[in-house]
């Protein structure tokens, strides 16, 4: 579950919100200055030894906490209706009950400040908790990785140092965190008009290119190539990745700087950059690209790919959307649907060193302890076993003696008949926990996904996990030390970031609108002179900063 979402605003708000809430709190609940909140308490006041000694066991006794997803889109499930999550709060005794954001998750979350009433936990984007933490409203988790293993020895030192805040401590316990490649991004082909034309190679972009001219002439009502989104990078961003080596889309879409020698420097001033986006010109220019590229929605996306109005498709949710659309497409025609080829590259260069895109051991997002919570240990012990064997066993793959029984030598569950049987059933039960995950497991998940795939015949495997084993994962390279290295919306650095984003976005959609090769290389060129003067390099280097700063943090043991 992995989903891309614009920064939001609204920081200042935040701040002078969060403000509120700590001179509002009274000495009971909120911690002395230069002091932590003790684990297991509200305030100050020490642990006793025996509580310090002794680990709570999860379905002891009765417990409950709350949770607040801080996105728009999101709405929390029922704990409990459905089978999956009814099961573990019955026989481990646990509820949990939601607080939505109602659609506006930045107002939500103001209104919970302001009023002095925070949930027990907060789950979001990693990059939203800093002001919490700043201001004491979040609980240090350290006390309890040794009393409570499961996320110490599944994360490991390297990932865990990497979420360590300011002052050297624990906040966030992360979610799909991984010690594997993971992702999803790609190149999608319409198997179906593949085959009519013959599968003529298509591995260079000399190759795509030729392959959307056939398309083109022969299929008229068909879309040679559909890149999603283009306004937010997506499929424009992945061509990008096949102009040089080690070259992830990421450089463009996410970073929007290219490491080199140590250290980020300028994307306008990259002739990959440049070449990449000539490249998608001349497709945009020939009509061989989606022509409302930069303004389509989500769902006109999805109705094309639904519909196999599209030859080849990329993308860096390529799997995520391709994998609905090829179930559709092969109910009425089992030759129809959609495959993944490798990568595409430039003539030159080797194929198995293209990486279209990253993946992030830290993973998606992550939960954080309120100093409003109760008993937090009781919350991070519930946490800990979530994302363990027997929690991500319950939570994802349901109670032992439905769709597995038992388990390997490796811990790994025993899939029964009735997983193989009944596909609907088990995928219906299966996504009604989606987003109850709240401390996914991706390291131990995928085992289990993967060891699922290999008990069925080839003909019966997922086509989601067939192409993440055979190519994306693959294809994606590790950038976990420059994650999380943006700074403060409200730095000087940060609202440098904010102009420099705006003016890539506009120089992106001008490069390919442009109407000859000479107008892109033009556009890029005044687009980094116009960069250089809103102090990108002062950027550049905060950049730099912070990932060596990260290097060194992954290296601490």
């Amino acid at each position: 579950m992995k989903i891309t979402l614009k920064k939001s605003t609204g920081s200042l708000a935040l701040l002078v919100a969060l403000g509120a809430l700590i001179a509002g709190c009274n000495s009971a609940e909120k911690p002395q200055s230069g002091a932590s909140t003790s684990p297991g308490t509200t305030g100050t006041t020490a642990p006793t030894k025996k509580a310090a000694s002794a680990a709570w066991q999860l379905g002891s006794e009765p417990f409950s906490f709350s949770v607040y997803g801080h996105y728009d889109w999101y709405t929390m499930p029922q704990w409990g209706k459905d089978m999956f999550s009814k099961s573990v709060a019955e026989a481990k005794k646990l509820t949990i009950t939601s607080v939505n954001s109602g659609g506006n998750a930045e107002a939500k979350l103001n209104t919970l400040i302001v009023g002095g009433d925070l949930p027990d936990v907060i789950w979001g984007d990693r990059d939203k908790f800093e002001r919490l933490r700043e201001n004491g409203a979040l609980v240090p988790l350290d006390p309890y990785l040794d009393k409570y293993p499961n996320l110490k020895k599944w994360a490991g030192d390297e990932i865990l140092n990497m979420l360590r805040a300011k002052d050297g401590k624990l906040y966030m316990f992360p979610n799909w965190y991984t010690n594997k490649p993971t992702g999803n991004a790609g190149y999608v082909v319409n198997k179906k008009i593949y085959n009519e034309l013959g599968k003529p190679k298509l591995e260079t972009t000399d190759d795509l290119y030729a392959y959307l001219k056939l398309v083109k002439e022969k299929y008229p009502a068909i879309i040679p190539f559909e890149p999603g989104q283009a306004q937010e990078g997506k499929g424009v961003d992945i061509l990008y990745s096949a102009f040089a080596e080690n070259n992830p889309a990421s450089f463009a879409g996410t970073l929007r700087a290219v490491p080199k020698d140590g250290k980020f420097t300028s994307l306008f001033a990259d002739p990959v950059y440049k070449e990449a986006m000539v490249y998608v010109n001349k497709l945009h220019r020939e009509g061989l690209i989606t022509q409302d590229a930069l303004t389509q929605t989500v769902d006109q996306v999805r109705e094309k790919i639904n519909t196999g109005r599209v030859a080849v498709y990329a993308d860096v949710t390529a799997i995520e959307y391709a994998s609905k659309g090829h179930a559709q497409l092969i109910k009425n025609d089992p030759n129809a649907g959609y495959f993944m080829i490798w990568p595409i590259h430039k003539a030159g260069l080797d194929k198995n060193k293209i990486m279209v895109a990253h993946y992030d051991r830290l993973g998606w997002n992550a939960a954080a302890i309120t100093t409003k919570a109760k008993e937090p240990e009781k919350i991070f012990a519930a946490l800990d076993w979530m994302t363990g064997p027997e929690g991500t066993r319950d939570i994802i793959w349901g109670p032992e003696g439905t769709y597995w029984k038992g388990t390997d030598a490796d811990g790994l569950p025993n899939l029964t008949d009735k997983f193989f049987a009944e596909p609907e059933d088990r995928t219906k039960n299966m996504n009604a926990t989606n987003d109850l995950q709240f401390v996914g497991n991706a390291t131990l998940n995928d085992k289990i996904k993967v060891k699922a795939e290999l008990s069925l015949p080839e003909e019966k495997r997922s086509w989601e996990t067939k192409y993440q084993d055979a190519i994306t994962w693959k294809t994606h390279m590790d950038l976990t030390a420059m994650r999380g290295i943006e700074p403060s919306q409200d730095s000087e650095e940060g609202i440098i970031r904010e102009r420099w984003i705006e003016l890539y976005k506009k120089v992106r959609g001008q490069a390919i609108l442009a109407k000859s090769e000479q107008e892109v290389g033009e556009i890029i060129a005044k687009g980094e002179k116009d960069a250089q003067s809103l102090g990108v390099q002062k950027l550049h280097d905060y950049l730099t900063k912070k990932w060596k700063e990260n290097e060194a943090k992954m290296k601490k043991k």
